[in-house]
């Protein structure tokens, strides 16, 4: 006598958990564009790595000697594995079991496997389909009753910002639950053509509101790829697991540990000439910062983490292989003013470093918060505050690089200059209260309305304001530290990084003093 009739048993319920929700489902799924949940997890992980927890969680049916008739697993798929090399908790939306929607087993499945994040101190991926076990209609005459809705596991969904790594991918038609679990994470992806995100799909809509729309009208990549529902926008799923990936590998397991130092092969004294050059003498003409993060940082490390910022760019990168925050203003967006969207943008990456103890590196070239009728309309100073507060309230180590403008607001913002900041001017740095420009014919009214030849007295002043804003008259001041050749940063950021993480390693990890916000 055995037990091999039971593990026998165990492996065909197995087998029948993994056809999902069999062929034709799998199928539908196929046409669509979209992977199976398994397929995903498979290209997701490390191969090999999957360990799945509850695979013979369902709805099982028998016949009238008792006997195993059929099989439909729970539609969520859940589990441990690697991602190069290092442990992770994945669950997905299985959407080929009733199109994601909730059964008896789902909620305790996810809530599992946010408890399992937390508890073990793993990071967590989510792969969202469907309405993520949010209700369906048929659900509540099955039952028989209706509920008073709960969002399952919650607790642990919110809790987990502040204490692992979380990033959510958007993998189909996303809607109510699956929604909000797309959102609630540190980077959320939404796949362009085959994924959409809405509160509620177009029949819902159309009865409710009455706007007659489909999916992609309603809330494809183009609706959310500027307004900050998500982060980021991948071209297919396997760019997206890709993106997650890089996004895991630049932070630690949780908040109880540092950032994992990579080994570096790009000279820490590397001096790019581009750099001498790139940025204009003309301070009304724009610049690319892209090139110039791409100069100073590790090879190939810059990784853009928010893709809805507009003229405030967030990212992560690599300095001699330690991952830091980088922070930098774009000129070519709004002139690099602080928006709403660069404000959230600001607050989720600094949330971010003061979680997971990344130190944050700032390109400063900020010309204030953004003025105008329309960016009053939008409360942007409302905004701009909460960014200001996330930066004051951030307590890992800073760098700053001041490129060129500094003014304002939203420039005295960007960096908390109150507290010990490692920083660095170039010779185009340009600050102040407000810009000269807009400044001297309001300063100078009378004079210019007294004066035989305006334009000529308009330009003398000029001058002079020109000799006055030379920021080696404030270096003279100690008023900035040091103004150094560009091409000199990259070997001085690399220097700083070793410090900020001395710094760091001498301290001990864990959660931040709040809690970090989706």
């Amino acid at each position: 006598m055995t037990w091999q009739p039971e593990l026998d048993e165990l492996r065909r319920r197995q087998q029948l958990a993994e056809r999902m929700g069999g062929p034709e489902k799998v199928k539908r799924q196929h046409d669509a564009g979209r992977l199976t949940v398994r397929e995903r997890i498979a290209l997701l992980l490390d191969e090999g790595s999957f360990r799945e927890i509850g695979a013979l969680a369902g709805k099982a049916s028998y016949d009238e000697t008792g006997e195993l008739a059929d099989f439909v697993p729970a539609n969520f798929v859940a589990g441990t594995g690697r991602i190069g090399g290092r442990k992770v908790v994945v669950g997905g939306d299985d959407f080929t079991v009733r199109g994601g929607a909730a059964d008896a087993a789902i909620a305790g499945k996810q809530i599992f496997a946010e408890q399992l994040a937390s508890e073990l101190r793993l990071p967590i991926v989510r792969l969202v389909e469907g309405t993520g076990g949010g209700g369906s209609v048929k659900t509540l005459e099955t039952a028989g009753h209706t509920y008073v809705p709960v969002n399952p596991g919650w607790d642990y969904v919110v809790g987990n910002l502040s204490t692992v790594p979380v990033v959510a991918a958007g993998l189909g038609p996303v809607a109510g639950l699956g929604a909000a679990r797309l959102c609630v994470a540190h980077l959320s992806i939404l796949v362009e053509g085959t994924a959409q995100l809405f509160v509620a799909g177009p029949p819902v809509v159309r009865s409710g509101v009455g706007e007659d729309v489909d999916k992609e009208q309603l809330g494809g990549s183009r609706v959310h790829a500027r307004n900050g529902a998500v982060d980021l926008i991948a071209a297919s799923e396997t760019d997206a697991f890709a993106l997650i990936r890089q996004f895991l590998s630049y932070l630690p397991p949780s908040v109880y540990e540092l950032p994992p130092v990579a080994s570096a092969s790009d000279p820490v004294g590397r001096q790019d000439e581009d750099l001498v050059d790139a940025v204009p003498r003309d301070r009304r003409q724009p610049y690319r910062i892209r090139p110039i993060l791409a100069s100073v940082f590790d090879a190939g490390s810059v990784f853009e983490v928010q893709g809805y910022g507009g003229p405030i760019v967030t990212a992560l990168a690599r300095l001699d292989g330690h991952p830091v925050g980088v922070v930098a203003c774009d000129p070519y967006s709004s002139g690099g003013c602080l928006t709403v969207e660069g404000a959230e943008a600001v607050i989720r990456l600094a949330d971010l470093c003061s979680a997971f103890h990344l130190p944050v590196v700032t390109f400063t070239d900020q010309p204030g918060l953004l003025i105008g009728t329309r960016a009053e309309q939008r409360g942007t100073i409302r905004h701009g505050v909460r960014a200001i507060s996330a930066v004051y309230q951030a307590t890992v180590p800073g760098a700053e690089i001041i490129v060129r403008r500094v003014f304002g607001v939203g420039g005295a913002g960007l960096v908390n200059r109150h507290r010990l900041t490692r920083r660095w001017a170039w010779p185009s740095a340009d600050w102040g209260s407000l810009p000269v420009e807009g400044g001297i014919e309001a300063a100078y009214r009378a004079d210019l309305e007294r004066a035989a030849d305006p334009a000529a007295l308009l330009a003398e002043i000029r001058t002079r304001m020109d000799a006055v804003r030379n920021p080696m008259r404030t270096a003279e001041r100690f008023g900035v530290e040091e103004i150094i050749d560009p091409r000199e940063t990259r070997p001085l950021l690399c220097e700083w990084v070793h410090d900020a993480y001395a710094v760091l390693r001498g301290g001990q990890p864990g959660p931040p003093s709040f809690g970090v916000r989706p």
